[in-house]
């Protein structure tokens, strides 16, 4: 009887931690779909668990408070967007080649409908913009990160004279930035993933005026 107990648990260990990792994701992608609609500071486990038709206690048990489940949320989130939009974007070579596939696979990310309510990270930074603590000092540190490479690319493209050297690389990718969000809304709202076509047209038009000499 010993025996065969302990080769049960050798057998069912591992996949009761590969159930339980699987368990995990699925509650962490049920809870950022949900947080792109009603927002991470909405998100408390009794919510996820009315989501997902399960426990509280079964969601409580993989993270414990309400503060962990949001953490975790926004991570897993900045995990897709790097998966959807920088992956993607980094794969085209320095310079303006790159900023043009940035701003493409964000849009593309957006038209796909990653998640429901539109970019999660869009969101929480409207969300967190006026407030404080760890959640409103990570989003803003994920959005200095974006635009700082965007920045970057601009600075990149200059060096190899495909964009005026004498603009300002924070002015272009903050201007780069506006149509991007505003078409994320716009598509979101109207339920209209074509309104980002608007987007490309705006960030065609930035970067056409900031070619050098025109």
């Amino acid at each position: 009887m010993t025996t065969s107990m302990t080769n049960s648990n050798r057998d069912d260990g591992p996949n009761r931690r590969s159930d339980g990792e699987q368990t995990h994701a699925h509650i962490l992608d049920a809870a950022m779909r949900l947080a792109s609609i009603e927002g991470l500071g909405s998100l408390t486990i009794g919510r996820l668990a009315r989501e997902l038709c399960i426990s509280k206690s079964g969601v409580f048990a993989h993270f414990r408070s309400k503060q962990r489940l949001q953490e975790e949320t926004l991570r897993a989130a900045e995990e897709v967007f790097q998966r959807e939009v920088l992956r993607p974007g980094l794969d085209a070579p320095e310079g303006l080649a790159r900023l043009k596939s940035l701003c493409d696979a964000y849009l593309s990310y957006v038209e796909r409908g990653v998640f429901p309510g539109g970019c999660f990270l869009a969101q929480v930074l409207a969300e967190f913009d006026a407030q404080t603590g760890p959640l409103h000092d990570a989003v803003a540190s994920g959005h200095q990160t974006w635009l700082g490479l965007m920045e970057d690319q601009v600075i990149a493209a200059q060096r190899r004279n495909e964009l005026e050297p004498a603009l300002d690389p924070r002015q272009v990718a903050f201007e780069l930035w506006a149509p991007l969000e505003l078409a994320n809304f716009l598509a979101t709202l109207h339920r209209d993933p074509t309104l980002t076509n608007w987007g490309r047209a705006a960030v065609q038009a930035i970067i056409t005026r900031a070619l050098p000499g025109t």
